[in-house]
Parts: C-alpha cells; sequence; structure tokens
C-alpha cells in the first residue's frame, strides 16, 4: 500500500482528519511536546494550588465549559483537540488520545481511569512498519456517564444520557438513554 503525501497538506492537517500521518512530523512533535509539559504541570499543581491549575488546564484543553472538573492526573497526546462542555466531572486518571477531535459534552460524569482513544493505525504492516498512523473522532453527547475504567474505542459516538457500566470496551456508538455493559459494550436498559 503506497501512501500519497504530496497534495500540500500538512501532517496535523491530515491528522486532525483522520488521515494516515506520520506523529513524528515536527509540528506534530512540538504540540505533543507542548501537552507533555502542561499535563505534567497540571498534574504537579492540582489540587494543591486551584487557581494555577485551572490556568493550566485552560491553556492545555482546546475548549473549556464553565464549572468543569477535572482531577488529576490527566494524560493527553495534544489537549487542543478536545472540547468538554459546561459542568462536567472528570475523575482521576483520564487519558483522552486526541490525535483526531475529542468532544465531551456539558455534564457528563466520566469515572477514574477511563480511555477515549482516537488513535488507530494500518492494519497493513508495510505503513505501519513505516510509522504511520491515522485516528477517529470520539464524540459524548450531554449528560453521558462513563463508569470506572471504561474504553471508548476510535470513532465511537455515544448519545446524550446514556450510562455506560464500569469495564466496558465501546467499540461502537450507543445511542441515547441507554446502560450499556460489558465486552464489548451492549444496551442492556432503555432509560426514560
Amino acid at each position: 500500500m503506497m501512501v500519497n503525501l504530496d497534495d500540500g497538506r500538512t501532517m496535523k492537517q491530515r491528522m486532525l482528519a483522520g488521515e494516515l500521518y506520520h506523529a513524528d512530523d515536527p509540528e506534530l512533535a512540538a504540540g505533543a511536546e507542548r501537552a507533555t509539559r502542561l499535563q505534567a504541570e497540571y498534574n504537579a499543581t492540582f489540587p494543591v494550588d486551584g487557581e494555577r491549575a485551572s490556568a493550566i488546564l485552560a491553556e492545555l484543553i482546546g475548549s473549556l465549559g464553565e464549572g468543569v472538573a477535572v482531577k488529576a492526573p490527566l494524560y493527553v497526546d495534544y489537549g487542543s483537540n478536545i472540547t468538554i462542555g459546561d459542568g462536567t466531572f472528570v475523575n482521576v486518571g483520564l487519558v483522552a488520545l486526541d490525535v483526531t477531535p475529542i468532544t465531551i459534552g456539558a455534564h457528563c460524569q466520566i469515572g477514574p481511569n477511563v480511555q477515549l482513544l482516537t488513535p488507530t493505525h494500518p492494519l497493513d504492516p508495510e505503513p505501519r512498519r513505516e510509522g504511520f498512523e491515522a485516528g477517529e473522532p470520539i464524540t459524548l453527547g450531554d449528560n453521558v456517564w462513563l463508569g470506572g475504567g471504561v474504553i471508548v474505542c476510535p470513532g465511537v459516538t455515544i448519545g446524550e444520557n446514556t450510562v455506560v457500566g464500569a469495564g466496558a470496551v465501546v467499540t461502537k456508538d450507543l445511542p441515547p438513554n441507554v446502560v450499556a455493559v460489558g465486552n464489548p459494550a451492549r444496551v442492556i436498559r432503555t432509560l426514560d
């Protein structure tokens, strides 16, 4: 499989579009380094200095709503590709690998050690060996609750008001107003 990179677009444009890109591109490496520095500062500052931690988080995250609470530690690839809506609470240990956009709605509850994973890799061994990656965005609707240890895979959308039980692995979209559990996550109940 040959990958054509001669269309004039940057690796960052390719990455955000969910197309094959090289993560070692200088612009992407600088963005990842920025995120590593800011998340280390945030993780060392929260909750000791709440005002400073809030300023660091606002610099790290692409769009941060009013009244958002994110407990440290927090781990991201870039941070700048993450949107978190008003009133959302994120417990300790969130891993949000944002090579493509991660959109978290308003008033969500994210349990401890949740993973939001947008990166993918080619199935064909040759481009994978050459260091190509891709990604698919993740979207959580308003008022979603992810229990502790939930893993959300690339390209998944979870509808508003949906609850995902602890330890579930979400490999496919979930509709609004349901409870889903298991690996892979499956709907077990509809909510009124």
